[in-house]
């Protein structure tokens, strides 16, 4: 008696135990007679009671590897959940007669994983649910990053199972403003000297001493003295920083030329492309053109393909967490070089100069980085001179030739991301906002060859208000 007494007391403080358990956690179900079809929920790793209404006499699991089942009493039933599935508890009383079947549906514990996910990614608004036998989640979340920490949690809870269904908050459009500034420098210098001597001691014939090379035995020196600076010797082929003058030594005509010429030249591009792109989606931009190159085919035909040339972007922005951004990106500057040629399928085609780079960076909206710099030096130092004549000291001056030439090129390549989202269509002005056609009037009496537009409302009408040379808007000159 005292034995039943306290395996009652036992029952029920289990049932009220499970009864009072919060949602996810173990429960109680009751199986009542003729009640065919009852459904039982049952967390993984996690029990759950099962109360018939009548006494039975046998009881059978359909797939024990899902759920295991033991008995408390002839109306209890302890359930415990195993793996995700689902399977048929069936209940039969003393006669042989069906009492019930409970479908027993075992599902991942999501109460702790509500609870981790909570402790780890707070305030997000994420719902979790189940659906055959893994984990949906929904809601919105703040960023890519904490989007990944909570699909990367519920892996641990439900492998290779987990369906997301979740959407990334805030904003999501990145505009990539890049800055490509070049400077190319070069200084060239060069001085020469040539010396011909002409009489009948040489036969009528030019005597070559200078350091050029540019006259020959068969040069007519009469040519040479006849004043026409076209028939001078020149060393490279300009005419600026030319001198020559000539005499006579008895039958003997000298003529000497000397040549100093300096050149500098001073080279500045800039340019900055803008481009806007979803978060994740590549954007490319070309400001340039296409090079058409003949290619052999395989038959022997010729076909044309196109080089790109210019400013060439291309970059994948993804908004990682807030305002931090990480940034995948190739930019190259190229352009046509003129002075390497390579013959192809009969047609002459130029080479190109081209600097590129491709890199990944994490920045925050408005923060800037320089991707590439280059500084490029290049020297040399050319000198000709005729054998041991030219090492006279003082004299040999006029039997030698020096050339010097120096360039330099720098190129830096900055970048700033801003997150952006689109403004009403009146918000935005364009360069030609501004600027209207003259009139006939305006342009044959006045010359005008641009009129002044005045917008009277938006973006458009507060660029027409700037000057031309404002720090505002485009600037044109």
């Amino acid at each position: 008696m005292k034995i039943a007494s306290f395996l009652c007391a036992g029952l029920l403080g289990l049932s009220v135990l499970f009864s009072t358990a919060p949602p996810g956690m173990a429960q109680s179900l009751r199986v009542l007679a003729g009640d065919r079809a009852a459904r039982l929920n049952v967390p993984m790793n996690r029990a759950v009671v099962v109360e018939s209404e009548r006494p039975f006499a046998e009881l059978s699991i359909a797939n024990p590897n899902i759920a295991d089942i033991s008995t408390l009493s002839d109306r209890t039933i302890y359930v415990l959940g195993k793996s995700a599935g689902r399977t048929t508890l069936t209940l039969l009383g003393a006669d042989g007669g069906l009492i019930g079947n409970v479908e027993v549906h075992v599902t991942p514990d999501i109460a702790e994983f509500k609870e981790r996910l909570q402790q780890i990614l707070p305030g997000e608004k994420i719902e979790v649910r189940t659906a055959n036998d893994g984990i949906v989640l929904s809601g919105t979340v703040s960023s890519i990053a904490k989007l990944d920490r909570a699909l990367e949690l519920a892996e641990r809870y439900a492998p290779d199972r987990v369906s997301n269904l979740m959407t990334v908050g805030g904003t999501q459009q990145v505009m990539l403003k890049v800055r490509f500034a070049e400077m190319r420098r070069s200084v060239t210098k060069s001085l020469s000297s040539s010396l011909a001597a002409n009489g009948t001691a040489f036969g009528g014939g030019l005597s070559v001493l200078g350091g050029t090379g540019q006259y020959s035995s068969n040069t007519n020196v009469s040519a040479v003295f006849d004043g026409d600076p076209a028939t001078l010797p020149s060393y490279s082929g300009e005419s600026t920083g030319r001198f020559g003058f000539g005499f006579n030594v008895g039958g003997l005509q000298f003529e000497m030329l000397l040549e100093a010429l300096e050149s500098k030249g001073m080279v500045r591009m800039l340019a900055e492309p803008n481009l806007t792109a979803l978060s994740g989606q590549e954007a490319t931009f070309l400001a340039g053109g296409e090079y058409p190159i003949p290619v052999v085919n395989s038959d022997g035909g010729i076909s044309i393909e196109y080089k790109p040339f210019g400013v060439e972007l291309s970059f994948i922005p993804r908004v990682v967490d807030g305002d931090v951004i990480n940034l995948e990106i190739k930019a190259a500057v190229s352009a046509i070089d003129t002075t390497v040629t390579v013959q192809n399928a009969g047609f002459a085609v130029n080479g190109f100069s081209k600097r590129e780079t491709s890199t990944t960076v994490e920045m925050r909206d408005g923060e800037s980085f320089a991707i590439a710099g280059l500084l490029q030096d290049d020297f040399a130092n050319l000198k000709g001179q005729v054998p041991w004549l030219g090492d006279i000291p003082v004299l040999g001056a006029l039997f030698r030739s020096a050339e010097y030439a120096r360039n330099q090129s720098e190129l830096v390549i900055l970048v700033t991301p801003h997150l952006v989202t689109p403004v009403a269509g009146e918000a935005l002005a364009l360069p030609t906002d501004r600027v209207r056609l003259p009139t006939e009037t305006e342009f044959f009496l006045f010359g005008d060859i641009g009129g002044r537009a005045t917008p009277r409302k938006g973006g458009a009408a507060e660029v027409a208000r700037q000057d031309f040379e404002g720090s505002y808007g485009y600037v044109m000159e």
